[in-house]
């Protein structure tokens, strides 16, 4: 990889939000983590620790659907997605269904880094976390929190409320890498798996573009997923927009809402939603960074 003079990057926050709930607190942090990806890439930061450093603060903050802000199943105990990809090796790694890991992308990158699998599931997935010193929640009654903008009545399962947290980053070598972690749609069935955990659905990265995704997992694992996005630029010619556009037409169409977050090569970044909004934000070479919700 060599210099290329630009980075970019974008996160999200979920794309479950509501029309008149207050999310100030989500927006004044997604401000702070902007800041700190846009000083980290301009100071050549790899997309790869961006992107893991973002989804952590996310996770542990409590703000969001993801990490400390996830609800439990339908028989009590909260389960945990996560997936990292790096498209400069065209590696990735995740964990699904993973029980009271305090940090899943971590755990996802482990996956990628120091085993030979793409991912793990469930008690496997716990057993290599413990195996490599990856840090539990001790006390799950008191560790996991309601997230911003989200009530009491939404934890019913019909409902379907959910949320996920994820990054995209371009760096100034060229490398891209993306990152999605999430605790699911609230009171799901036990060992339910959305779109998050699954390299191609929830996250992806290439020589291209790096892509998450937020939303009902279902909808986006058949319509496709963050691979769709990728191959649209890649085997259809199509510009950023346009191919994150397409994806979302898809999930809607399979009765679906969400959101998708992407950035290619050339520092471009997309943002589109069929949801009322996503807690967002954005950056790049040249561009101040920039915090919304709807």
């Amino acid at each position: 990889m060599t210099e290329n003079n630009t980075y970019a990057f974008a996160l999200h926050g979920g794309a479950g939000v509501t029309p008149g709930r207050d999310y100030s607190d989500a927006e004044a942090h997604m401000r702070e983590l902007a800041l700190a990806c846009e000083r980290d890439l301009r100071a050549g930061a790899a997309a790869l620790d961006i992107v893991t450093r973002a989804v952590e603060e996310m996770e542990t903050c409590g703000l969001y659907v993801a990490g400390r802000g996830s609800a439990p199943n339908d028989v009590g105990y909260v389960e945990l997605d996560a997936s990292i990809m790096d498209g400069a090796t065209r590696q990735g790694g995740s964990i699904a269904a993973a029980r009271d890991v305090m940090l899943p992308i971590r755990a996802a990158r482990a996956v990628m880094e120091k085993s030979e699998h793409v991912m793990l599931t469930a008690r496997g997935a716990e057993r290599f976390c413990r195996q490599h010193g990856l840090e539990f929640v001790a006390d799950p009654d008191s560790y996991y929190r309601l997230p911003v903008g989200v009530v009491e009545e939404d934890l019913a399962t019909a409902n379907r409320a959910h949320g996920t947290v994820g990054a995209v980053a371009l760096d100034l070598q060229g490398r891209l890498a993306a990152a999605t972690s999430t605790g699911g749609i609230f009171g799901k069935s036990e060992g339910r798996l959305g779109d998050t955990p699954i390299i191609g659905a929830g996250t992806w990265a290439d020589e291209n573009v790096a892509v998450s995704c937020t939303g009902l997992g279902e909808a986006f694992i058949l319509a496709g997923g963050a691979q769709d996005v990728a191959s649209r630029v890649r085997y259809g010619s199509q510009p950023l927009d346009e191919a994150v556009e397409g994806l979302i037409a898809d999930v809607g169409a399979r009765d679906g809402d969400g959101g998708v977050i992407a950035v290619d090569r050339e520092g471009r970044v997309s943002m589109r939603w069929n949801s009322f909004g996503m807690k967002r934000a954005w950056g790049g070479a040249g561009h101040i960074p920039t915090v919304a919700v709807f």
